[in-house]
């Protein structure tokens, strides 16, 4: 039987269909069969730029916040006399003028009995100081006790419920470490600010104040206003380490705190007596300068340069050109730093004084007497 003249054609269609049956996938074939999912990548590897950064200071404020409180101290000050003479007023019956000027300022709670502290400056020749907590509660505040050489005051409030601070050791700080600032700035009540610690051992001549009294301030970046004067400046532990003090007036981003180790030191002195009765070693010292370390091939220390008469020091037979290494078992290199540590270490107290003297070094006792006025 003859083939359809179209046979060559329909033959080239069935040998393409069946190319194309045996070129589908396995998958195609079983027709159930669904495309398998991808497989799960892995997350991109985050870079840590700054491993010591805190994600958030959040924790640390929650903690710290209720502890902090503002400060508002109004003191009466009378104008000067008329044109310039006394009495002047007395004659033409009139009567003085009184003004009121008030202060702003912070502080924080260091127990649950309601003792409080600040600085000097924001209390100073207050007549009337009143507290207002975290929480809205205002209360009265009694000055306790204050020391002008380190700007520090202990107040007292009668209220409970209380949130204290935790003191931290400020000696353990270390240049570049994170701290916080809280504070009323401003008027601007519970303001945080962050920074890092710039320097250590900051004094007033740093400052640009031309002022006398013990002087190691930590200097920080954490931004400082008026009004944040008596705050605490705390770490990431939320533990405080100093109060926040002073700004220097030419820059910006520099700011002064009083070490917590300071105020530590004389807290119990506050408590007691209301102010620091300053002890004496008797001696006159000053900073070791490096060409007479060099001379007397000494470690560090501070240089005695004088002996004082009837003075503690003559009984522990320390000489001038002794070089004083430590107090108390704790080193010294600073005259300042001497000077403080034998201030507040209380009359009365006996104290060991590590002494460098004709290539030895040996240890000396003395009882801390009274600093007597005018008194180096």
């Amino acid at each position: 039987m003859p083939r359809p003249r179209n046979s060559a054609f329909l033959a080239l269609a069935w040998t393409l269909a069946l190319a194309a049956v045996s070129c589908r996938p396995a998958q195609e074939e079983r027709g159930a069969a669904q495309p398998s999912a991808a497989a799960p990548q892995p997350s991109p590897e985050v870079k840590v730029i700054y491993p010591n950064v805190p994600g958030s200071f959040v924790n640390v404020v929650k903690s710290v916040r209720p502890s902090v409180v503002n400060v508002f101290a109004a003191q009466i000050v009378r104008n000067g006399p008329l044109f310039g003479w006394p009495g002047f007023e007395d004659i033409l019956g009139m009567p003085r003028q009184e003004r009121i000027q008030r202060s702003l300022g912070s502080g924080f709670i260091i127990d649950g009995q309601g003792f409080i502290l600040t600085n000097f400056h924001v209390v100073r020749g207050a007549s009337e100081i009143l507290v207002q907590l975290e929480d809205g509660r205002e209360a009265p505040a009694m000055p306790v006790g204050a020391d002008s050489n380190i700007d520090t005051a202990l107040l007292h409030v009668e209220e409970r419920n209380l949130t204290p601070v935790k003191l931290g050791d400020s000696d353990k700080l270390e240049v570049g470490e994170w701290v916080l600032a809280i504070g009323n700035p401003l008027g601007l009540s519970n303001t945080v600010t962050a920074g890092i610690v710039s320097a250590k051992g900051r004094d007033y001549g740093d400052m640009g104040i031309a002022r006398h009294g013990f002087q190691s301030f930590i200097q920080t970046d954490a931004s400082i206003n008026p009004g944040n004067s008596g705050g605490p400046l705390m770490n990431v532990e939320g533990e405080v380490v100093g109060i926040n003090t002073a700004i220097a007036p030419q820059g910006q981003g520099i700011g002064f705190a009083v070490p917590i180790n300071m105020v530590k030191s004389i807290l119990p002195q506050l408590r007691r007596t209301g102010h620091v009765v300053p002890a004496w070693l008797g001696v006159a010292i000053r900073d070791l300068l490096p060409e007479i370390r060099d001379r007397l091939a000494s470690p560090d220390g501070v240089l005695v340069t004088a002996v004082y008469e009837n003075g503690p020091a003559v009984s522990a037979d320390l000489k001038p050109g002794d070089v004083i290494t430590g107090f108390n078992g704790s080193s010294v290199s600073a005259a300042s730093e001497l000077g403080w540590l034998a201030t507040t270490a209380g009359v009365g107290n006996e104290a060991r004084i590590a002494v460098f003297r004709g290539g030895k070094t040996f240890e000396t006792k003395l009882v801390l007497a009274p600093k007597p006025y005018g008194a180096p």
